[in-house]
């Protein structure tokens, strides 16, 4: 008893605490803090940080900042063109770099003259040279519309045709433009890209280094990983970029707990004008069927790795994983009921200030979105994949194959339908491709929506397994010589050809070809609603709100601070004496591993910092991304967020929600004491 009364004693300090923020009411930032360029909130930066920094600021940390290739983010580190990123954004591409013997995933890579720097072909970095906004060009045309459909239609054509008009502009003539619609069809702008296509290789750790931790310590923080690498970019005539101009100096002592920082990259995507609706749709539907997806694909590349181990099977599992996480973290947030009151009574506020004309556009999407719940599950597991198996990608396949085999002219088209479906075939009835579609039979069973019901025909009686096996092992297309004999068919003979597979396909494939038409012909209808909805927010708020993110380039204020996270709190930053003590406390083993000329560091090194944490908003695509003060300054590198920060995805949080940093310190500090790379130390040191 003595014990109980002592545990209630040490909770109900807590009670009372949480009791005091009712954290189901909106917040100020709930919609985040991802701000465009067009629109920055100099007056936030006015209240919350005393700064107020000119328009030459602005267009410094743009032009300083890149969009890495089509995924990542990525800045311009010195006045010679270097370029700095992710090791996670770089490694995919450094492969072909390599001479013989030489290996950068072990090794790791580094120039120590510029003649040494390898050219990644292909790879290019671009610099968001102009802004313009065009929204009210773009919506006086839309409002010429008679409905949904010829609204889209008018946006389409008005963006084009200001497109062209803008690639004749004098300060624009040259730029990749891009158009760009921000909430959901509020406002629109239109940017102007240089593309740089000579990128060379200066520095990458190992992957030891750069993916320190690996999945364990993915979206985990205190976090202790060296995830960076170091680029240039050439001019025309081969020699270093002049980016004198532009360009974000290195302080390695720049972070301190308290202060602004500013994150400049590319986040991918949000969802965070969804409605409650919406989002209780992705709670109960959307999010749960692909994580089931995920975990089942997880389990069966790791029954295979298991068995036999390689580095191609090990990052297909942290692809997995990542998502897995991800979609987790998601997941988790929307199951979280004061996030969802927040999400629920900020849009009660927006409709009862919204004064609406005829339909009420919430309880519209509302009706739309439950008109696809029924083809949720269908949609989800029916489709083909490159993680659902040969057997599975086959069946879609024959059914192309089967329709193309009517159509005229079809030559070349039956050519590549033939060479898919061979290569399809190999290995089918292997326990592997067995496994596989026993777990795509089992999907669709378990989540079938009772109004959509066909995979009891095709499992006739038997279990997922069971019916898996024997299709596999009584089909004809594992046969090479019945399967020259099948493709030799016309079509009459083909539509008559009677196989398991095939007869299976001829379900699944019209069953899943009408979910997706279901879910696209309703796309216009949903996307017009949702941007009356945003504008309704957007009439109710202003510009006060940024918009869902969209791989374009925004400016995210935040501050160094640590958070409370399972029974305790995080220091702000990390030092390399954290990596020692994972390294020696996971016996030395991966993902904890250190190469060799990592083995008896210096004090110095140990005492650096390696990783911090601050409250900037980020999300996928914003990897990469420098993380500067307010003098312009780069103090850190974005490479994650921390497991509390997924549910970002609909809505920002501050409370607990973190980047994670590569500090500009520790990699100095590493490139002193560890790589002695000395030229592109005092290249970053500015000496």
């Amino acid at each position: 008893m003595k014990k109980l009364i002592l545990f209630s004693f040490f909770l109900c300090p807590f009670v009372f605490l949480s009791a005091q923020v009712d954290q189901t009411q909106p917040k100020r930032f709930d919609f985040g803090k991802m701000w465009t360029f067009e629109n920055p909130p100099k007056e936030w930066f006015k209240e919350a940080y005393n700064f107020t920094p000119e328009d030459q600021w602005y267009e410094d940390v743009r032009k300083s900042s890149l969009r890495f290739a089509s995924w990542c983010s990525a800045s311009f580190v010195s006045p010679n063109g270097l370029i700095m990123t992710n090791h996670h954004c770089s490694r995919d591409v450094v492969t072909p770099l390599q001479k013989e013997g030489e290996n950068f995933d072990k090794n790791g890579f580094y120039a120590t003259t510029l003649a040494d720097e390898r050219k990644a072909e292909g790879l290019f970095v671009e610099q968001l040279i102009q802004v313009a906004d065009i929204s009210d060009r773009v919506i006086k045309m839309m409002d010429k519309a008679k409905d949904d459909n010829e609204r889209k239609v008018y946006q389409d054509s008005a963006l084009a045709q200001i497109a062209r008009e803008y690639q004749q502009k004098e300060n624009w003539k040259g730029l990749r433009t891009q158009t760009v619609t921000f909430y959901s069809g509020g406002r629109f702008s239109i940017y102007g890209y240089k593309k740089f296509s000579d990128i060379r290789l200066v520095f990458i750790p190992e992957t030891d280094l750069g993916f320190f931790g690996g999945d364990p310590d993915n979206f985990t923080f205190p976090r202790y990983t060296l995830d960076c690498t170091f680029w240039r970019a050439y001019d025309e005539s081969g020699n270093p970029l002049n980016t004198a101009a532009h360009y974000f100096k290195f302080n390695g002592d720049g972070v301190v707990e308290g202060e602004p920082v500013f994150v400049i990259g590319n986040p991918g995507n949000t969802e965070r004008y969804r409605t409650s609706k919406q989002l209780e749709y992705d709670r109960d539907f959307r999010y749960p069927m692909q994580l089931s997806l995920l975990n089942n694909r997880y389990s069966i590349l790791e029954k295979e790795y298991n068995k036999k181990p390689n580095v191609d099977l090990q990052n297909d599992m942290f692809g997995l994983a990542n998502s897995m996480k991800a979609f987790g973290g998601i997941l988790g947030g929307l199951k979280n009921p004061s996030l969802m009151a927040r999400k629920k009574n900020m849009e009660d506020e927006i409709r009862k200030k919204t004064k609406l004309k005829g339909e009420d556009y919430w309880v519209e999407l509302e009706k739309a979105v439950d008109g696809l719940k029924k083809y949720s599950a269908t949609v989800t597991f029916a489709g083909p994949g490159g993680i659902k198996g040969n057997a599975v990608n086959l069946m879609h396949t024959l059914l192309k194959y089967e329709k193309t085999l009517s159509m005229p002219d079809n030559g070349p088209a039956l050519e590549k339908l033939r060479t898919d479906i061979k290569n399809l075939c190999k290995d089918l009835n292997s326990e592997k491709e067995k496994e596989y579609l026993a777990t795509f039979l089992s999907e669709l069973k378990q989540y079938e929506h009772p109004d959509i019901k066909f995979i009891d025909k095709i499992l006739d009686g038997k279990t997922p397994e069971a019916r898996a096996a024997k299709m596999l092992d009584k089909t004809d297309f594992a046969d090479a010589k019945d399967l020259e004999e099948i493709l030799s068919k016309d079509a009459k003979k083909f539509a008559k050809f009677d196989d398991p597979l095939l007869d299976a396909a001829r379900i699944i494939v019209p069953k899943y070809n009408e979910a997706v038409t279901a879910f696209q012909s309703s796309t216009p209808r949903r996307r017009a609603l949702e941007s009356r909805i945003a504008n309704s927010v957007f009439a109710v708020k202003g510009n006060n709100l940024p918009p869902d993110a969209t791989f374009t380039l925004r400016l995210a204020d935040g501050v160094v601070k640590p958070y409370n996270y399972n029974g305790t709190t995080s220091p702000y930053k990390t030092t390399f004496y954290g990596l020692y003590d994972r390294y020696y406390s996971y016996n030395e083993k991966y993902p904890w591993g250190l190469p060799s000329r990592w083995q008896n560091p210096p004090t110095e090194l140990l005492k650096a910092p390696l990783n911090f944490v601050a409250t900037n908003d980020i999300i996928g695509g914003n990897s990469g991304s420098p993380i500067v003060n307010r003098n312009k300054e780069a103090v850190g590198l974005i490479f994650d967020g921390n497991i509390e920060s997924l549910p970002g995805n609909f809505i920002y949080d501050d409370v607990s929600n973190r980047s994670v940093c590569v500090h500009a310190g520790g990699i100095l500090a590493a490139l002193k004491y560890i790589y002695r790379a000395d030229r592109l130390h005092m290249e970053l040191s500015g000496k």
